[in-house]
């Protein structure tokens, strides 16, 4: 357990330097931007092809894969069932909202928990293999059609497979599964460069802290209030469920995959609530709320499971 608090805390610091540094303005307007993209293109994927390379294939098409499916389908499910037949919202918004229940953080905030809290930063992979091959080209096939652009339909499906997240994850994958003899001066290069994306996605993310003001009323705290539950209560649950009852999972793995279930929403979402300009204060309230919830129900799931 001291181990585990020690990864939070670890992770808390760094966000805090992060926060400090937007409180003051150190690296201007367009700091945060830069170091998005730089992640994001750069940095993450290097990462991913090291940690996917040396991972147990096992792992990555394991009971965890399936787990992390369920659970997000049956969150997105009750959280747009709910908003369309019981408090009328729109399909869109509705779609937007489910995602925000359904879609967690295991780039950003997976990753840098995977690492310092599991050990292991190979075990939120299987989350954004789910994330980035199935549910996120679904979703944006969805919107497209709901929101009448049926044009760019074909690109709403064939966009996550040019995104930098699933072609390191194709290329780790590749050299894990058929045991590719990769020689060190080649991945070292990328354990350098993907060395950095921890520290800097969790200071990018104390950045974005500065400033927000949510739950203003009027802004759709009850739509909120239901995928923050969703994702931070139900997910978990289910998860443990699921592992503990159905797939009877060693200590480690139900630990892992109940973790990894309450981690927030994902910041993708609020980039296709932009896309699209529905749902944009929905999303982004609950990608606040669920980060700051999140806290207390990873730290909760440590001291029951680790």
């Amino acid at each position: 357990m001291a181990g585990v608090l020690t990864g939070f805390a670890i992770i808390g610091v760094v966000i805090l330097v992060g926060y400090l540094v937007g409180r003051f303005e150190l690296i201007g307007a367009h700091g945060p931007q830069a170091i998005s993209r730089l992640v994001f293109f750069v940095l993450n994927p290097c990462l991913l092809v090291t940690v996917l390379a040396d991972a147990d294939v096992h792992r990555l098409f394991s009971a965890l894969f399936v787990i992390t499916s369920v659970a997000a389908i049956v969150a997105f499910a009750a959280a747009v069932l709910a908003l369309t037949l019981v408090f009328r919202r729109r399909a869109p918004e509705a779609l937007l909202a489910g995602a925000a229940a359904a879609y967690e953080n295991a780039g950003n905030i997976g990753l840098p928990v995977a690492a310092y809290v599991l050990g292991n930063a190979a075990y939120s992979v299987p989350v954004m293999l789910f994330q980035l091959v199935i549910f996120q080209p679904l979703l944006l096939a969805a919107l497209d059609t709901i929101t009448g652009e049926r044009r760019s339909l074909r690109r709403a499906i064939t966009r996550p497979f040019v995104n930098p997240l699933f072609l390191a994850s194709v290329v780790g994958v590749l050299i894990s599964v058929f045991d590719l003899p990769v020689p060190d001066a080649v991945l070292q290069p990328f354990a350098i460069i993907g060395g950095a994306a921890v520290p800097l996605v969790l200071i990018g993310f104390g950045i974005s802290l500065r400033g927000q003001r949510p739950l203003r009323p009027g802004t759709g705290r009850t739509d909120v209030a239901i995928a923050s539950f969703l994702k931070l209560v139900v997910m978990p649950v289910l998860a443990w469920v699921l592992g503990a009852l159905v797939f009877h999972l060693e200590r480690q793995e139900l630990f892992a995959v109940v973790l990894l279930a309450g981690l927030p929403s994902a910041q993708n979402v609020f980039v296709f609530a932009q896309r699209y300009g529905r749902g944009l204060v929905v999303v982004r309230d609950t990608v606040l709320v669920t980060t700051i919830g999140s806290v207390p129900i990873l730290v909760l799931a440590a001291a029951l499971l680790a």
